[in-house]
């Protein structure tokens, strides 16, 4: 059965991709006037540059071949930051704040979810060259508004900082693979799970670290976290980070999440989650990933975040534009052609008929061309006067 795609690869049919293709245009156009310029990297790179300051769950999920004119080792990619850093450090090589977005396919070997594509088609913005918090603002407004301009507005925003959990770690003097255990974890709120390794820690990282699962919610989290959490610098400016955003935010509504981690090995900062009604997991994920950029040549600061455009088609609203235009073949008639010219100059869809066909199988049309009088006038398709 030749038809029959990969699992988890699906095709776009017309309303799909019209409903995809619409969002498209509309929040790179809304990312075009807050001075996000858009960039178009290949789908194809060597897998080094892919997999640049990404960790190894990019690693697992990329697609590997080898290159047939060079013999290197190449990756489609799996995630777009990493190549927007790469033209951002070492193409662009601009000195100040560069902000720049993008759309594309990703190709993943496994699917993020039982439901989830191997194919998302990642859309989003990234800012380069400023490290405080009001480039993390400017991005987490940005998510917010390019929701709500696809009908599709954030329910809640959660916010986290890596830095908490990489301080109690530091301080516990773990070894790599008891961290990674405990992220996974914290991850996973696995409290039992986290009762039982932490047993061996000592006071108060112990303590501070069986917390962390329960340190999410309004912002009390965070007077909360200060209470309970030692008094490190670098959770003091975790928290302090945060603080700023939520007073920074009022509109938004912003929650607090200290044991979301997902990205730890990428982030280095600020990371954000975006939820929405209809949707079971995260529409929209993003975060500072300060440094992502020294192997390309500049140790940049970073943040952004990217969603899954085929995901936020399905949950916005469907184009409610007018429907088509049924007109008859215009071979030999001028003052048709160049009405349905004129017509389609205004945006208006018109499907002219080839000899022999008797109706629209693709768009559906509610209107007509027919002539009376010498003129081609609109009608509705049910006969009635226009």
């Amino acid at each position: 059965m030749n038809w029959l795609l990969p699992e988890h690869i699906a095709d776009a049919l017309p309303s799909e991709a019209a409903q995809i293709e619409r969002l498209r245009r509309a929040l790179l156009d809304l990312f075009r006037v807050h001075g996000y310029e858009l960039v178009m990297p290949p789908l194809l790179e060597h897998l080094e540059s892919l997999l640049t300051g990404s960790g190894q769950d990019l690693r697992l999920r990329t697609f590997k071949l080898v290159d047939q004119l060079s013999g290197r080792t190449l990756g489609v990619r799996a995630d777009t930051t990493p190549q927007v850093a790469r033209i951002d450090a070492h193409l662009l090589n601009r000195q100040g704040v560069t902000r720049l977005c993008y759309c594309g396919s990703v190709l993943h070997t496994l699917p993020a979810s039982l439901a989830a594509s191997r194919e998302p088609i990642q859309l989003g913005a990234e800012l380069y060259g400023h490290a405080g918090v009001a480039a993390d603002r400017e991005v987490i407004r940005l998510l917010a508004a390019a929701l709500g301009s696809a009908g599709v507005p954030a329910a809640r925003i959660d916010l986290g900082h890596v830095g908490v959990f990489r301080a109690l770690a530091a301080a516990a003097g773990l070894d790599a693979e008891l961290e990674g255990v405990l992220l996974q974890l914290l991850q996973g709120k696995d409290v039992p799970g986290l009762r039982e390794l932490c047993g061996r820690l000592d006071e108060p990282l112990r303590s501070a670290l069986l917390a962390l699962p329960e340190l999410f919610g309004g912002a009390e989290t965070l007077t909360a976290a200060a209470t309970v959490l030692p008094a490190l610098p670098e959770i003091a400016a975790a928290l302090a980070t945060l603080r700023q955003l939520h007073e920074s935010l009022p509109d938004l509504p912003l929650s607090f999440d200290l044991a979301d981690l997902r990205g730890y090995h990428y982030h280095n900062g600020v990371v954000f989650a975006a939820y929405c009604p209809g949707f079971s997991g995260t529409i929209a994920r993003g975060g500072r990933y300060d440094g992502v950029g020294s192997a390309f040549g500049r140790a940049r600061p970073a943040t952004g975040f990217s969603l899954d455009l085929r995901e936020l088609a399905r949950l916005a609203a469907s184009d409610l534009r007018r429907a088509a235009i049924l007109a008859p073949c215009a071979a030999s008639d001028g003052v048709l052609a160049r009405t349905l010219a004129a017509l389609r100059a205004q945006g208006e869809v018109v499907v002219e008929l080839l000899p022999g066909e008797t109706g629209s199988e693709g768009p559906p049309c509610d209107r007509q061309l027919v002539e009376r009088g010498g003129q081609w006038l609109i009608e509705p398709i049910n006969g009635n006067g226009s």
